[in-house]
């Protein structure tokens, strides 16, 4: 491990909005740190068998938060990077989980959300892609503010916004 970034944390948290990068980043910074990365999104995905979107068009959008909570009490039970799903700040219960955990918020402009999400599988986004990201936007802004302890421009290249996460998580922890 590249000891600048030896962080004095067990886990640390990525929150953000839809295709800011959560689970592409989480797996690089557990490469960076030599730890575990969990992506809770995939965690609901192996638990409900067919898939997020048919799970959240067939049971609806609070089943699905409801597995979303329990994969983040899971993965926060492990010594791993975690990259959340983006609308588990909608819960009140995740947002304390996380408010106890060391959590980074990434972010990036919408425009730049609305080219990474390009191409589907966003159920919560379907029809007007842009409209859909400044709702969700102006609803969890507030929450991703709340419990997270740093936010992060996720705009640039994963090597650097994970070299970002380490500085800023290694400046929190002094």
């Amino acid at each position: 491990m590249d000891p600048t970034y030896e962080l004095a944390v067990a886990r640390l948290v990525l929150v953000g909005m839809p295709a800011v990068g959560k689970s592409t980043v989480a797996r690089a910074l557990g490469e960076r740190l030599h730890c575990a990365a969990i992506d809770t999104d995939e965690v609901v995905a192996e638990r409900v068998g067919d898939g997020v979107e048919w799970f959240i068009r067939e049971r609806g959008e609070a089943a699905f938060r409801s597995e979303e909570l329990d994969a983040l009490r899971v993965a926060l039970e492990c010594d791993a990077v975690v990259a959340t799903g983006a609308g588990v700040v909608t819960l009140p219960e995740a947002r304390r989980l996380l408010e106890r955990a060391p959590t980074i918020w990434l972010d990036c402009p919408d425009v730049e959300l609305l080219a990474r999400v390009e191409g589907g599988g966003r159920p919560l986004l379907d029809g007007d892609v842009a409209a859909g990201l400044a709702r969700l936007r102006a609803q969890r802004e507030r929450w991703y503010e709340e419990c997270s302890c740093a936010r992060v421009d996720a705009t640039s290249s994963v090597e650097d916004v994970v070299t970002e996460i380490c500085r800023v998580a290694t400046s929190a922890n002094q």
